[in-house]
């Protein structure tokens, strides 16, 4: 049990779970992802996870659906019951299906529904610039918002305008940027990413999640110096109450893993009072997932 004089337990806002004999996951089958195409179980995070930050030892999470599956989204509820650590799921459902609404009462009301909190889309995959714009997808962040769901908007740096125009358009909603919204941290090519991290942080219900940003630097030579150009601008941007940590795990492996990345967020955090820090470690992720 944590000391009630303690720390509060850390919160890792931004993690995945997969077993690939009993769900497949072809996006693993890109070369470079070779190192973590095999099993990662809740019992593999805890063994990796054991360096604190800043005082703080991990105490829960959120899982994140990682493919257009929702079987994959079912068996992470029913696994959220059973495993004390996982405080949340993000799941997928269909936006663009008319039936989206009886799709997320069902979801809700089957095994480990409770622990359903937001929705994500790989709209990182997807070509049409507009997608979140498309009539049938706001239809279907109305039946998310509606619901008291949030959704997890994942863009890469060249797609945040149309997270920007989300933003405006469904002020009901409560968002939350996964990794940064994915700057180039390797070339450092930052301006236009800044623009638009400005933009959409002007939204009051916009959250955003310091994660994955080791994956889009150089992973073997990554220094925090790399990270903390990334690190300023969401820190004045956001402010620490609507930042939230997340080791994007195991995708960190690539980059040196969990340990490697909490160090640097542990320097990240030194310019932070001890409250601020606690926001960004467990504060923001527990107030907007409802943990």
């Amino acid at each position: 049990m944590p000391d009630p004089g303690g720390p509060v337990p850390l919160v890792d806002a931004h993690h995945h779970l997969w077993d690939l004999t009993r769900r497949p996951q072809p996006w693993l089958d890109e070369p470079t992802l070779a190192p973590i195409r095999r099993a990662f179980a809740v019992g593999d995070l805890r063994s990796d996870a054991t360096r604190p930050i800043a005082g703080h030892r991990l105490g829960a999470t959120v899982v994140v659906q990682c493919v257009t599956s929702l079987p994959e989204t079912r068996e992470l509820l029913a696994l959220a019951e059973r495993e004390q650590l996982i405080g949340a799921v993000v799941g997928w459902a269909d936006l663009t299906s008319s039936a989206i609404g009886d799709t997320l009462d069902g979801l809700l009301a089957g095994p480990g529904g409770g622990y359903l909190r937001s929705l994500r889309h790989l709209v990182q995959a997807e070509t049409d610039p507009g997608w979140l714009q498309r009539p049938d997808v706001e239809r279907g962040l109305r039946a998310v918002g509606q619901r008291g769901l949030a959704y997890d908007v994942l863009v890469r740096a060249h797609q945040m305008p149309s997270a920007v125009l989300l933003a405006r358009r469904h002020p009901q909603v409560p968002l939350v940027l996964d990794h940064a919204g994915k700057p180039d941290v390797a070339g450092g090519e930052l301006a236009d990413w800044e623009k638009q991290i400005r933009l959409l942080a002007a939204h009051p219900q916009v959250r955003c999640k310091v994660s994955g940003l080791v994956t889009e630097a150089d992973h073997e030579a990554w220094t925090t110096e790399d990270i903390r150009p990334v690190w300023d601008v969401l820190l004045s941007a956001f402010g620490p109450e609507r930042l939230m940590f997340g080791s994007d795990w195991p995708l960190c492996l690539l980059a040196g893993g969990w340990d490697r990345w909490a160090a640097a967020v542990d320097e990240l955090l030194a310019v932070c009072s001890a409250p601020e820090t606690e926001a960004v470690l467990a504060g923001t992720a527990s107030a907007f997932y409802q943990l």
